[in-house]
């Protein structure tokens, strides 16, 4: 983690005006239209917030699908979060950091934001097809200090073909499973993969 590095964040009275969760919320445009207001996501210094509950860092976790089959991938040793190295995942994606022409308070900051997204998944992946993009449900884990400071935003972009290659080291062992092969695999998921594994016909049809 960069000392002075940026981070996306919304203050968590936020998602608890609204309701706060536990594990999977589809009620998706009533928390995104909260979310998404001009002027209440903001930029803070990650060292700030990753151990204060009142804020929740904004994590895209972008699941991409053809054919009925989900790209997976191993979470190498040079992974930046040395607590998930080894495990498998569904989702790619990280931080939202700042960049240039940004407007934290255009009315179309949402735009902004998935434009975002698409720079932080071609960081670590190189997509090679077109796809959609739809946000399926927000994701939360109170049960540990880490889930506490993080709010996941799951997208799920449907491929017109699985071409995907890895752009980051980290990323190993990369296959588009059938949720069955998934399924079988989940003792090796990470949290977040395994909720959303547990849940990927609802996924589908949200």
């Amino acid at each position: 983690m960069a000392q002075d590095e940026q981070v996306l964040v919304v203050e968590r009275k936020v998602i608890e005006k609204l309701g706060i969760f536990n594990g999977l919320q589809f009620d998706v445009e009533r928390y995104r239209r909260a979310i998404f207001v001009p002027g209440v996501p903001r930029f803070l210094p990650r060292a700030q917030v990753e151990q204060d509950p009142s804020y929740k860092q904004l994590i895209p976790y972008v699941i991409m699908s053809h054919n009925g089959k989900y790209l997976s991938y191993v979470r190498g040793k040079r992974a930046g979060e040395t607590r998930l190295v080894g495990l498998r995942s569904i989702g790619i994606g990280g931080h939202i950091n700042p960049f240039d022409n940004m407007p934290l308070f255009d009315a179309d900051f949402y735009e902004t934001y998935l434009t975002a997204v698409e720079r932080e998944v071609a960081e670590e992946v190189a997509v090679e097809t077109t796809h959609t993009n739809e946000i399926v449900a927000l994701l939360n884990d109170e049960s540990n200090e880490v889930g506490s400071v993080h709010l996941g935003i799951v997208h799920h972009w449907i491929l017109d073909a699985p071409a995907v290659t890895h752009r980051e080291q980290m990323i190993t062992q990369m296959a588009f499973l059938t949720p069955a092969e998934l399924r079988d695999l989940k003792e090796t998921l990470e949290t977040w993969s395994a909720l959303c594994v547990d849940h990927l016909l609802k996924l589908e049809n949200s």
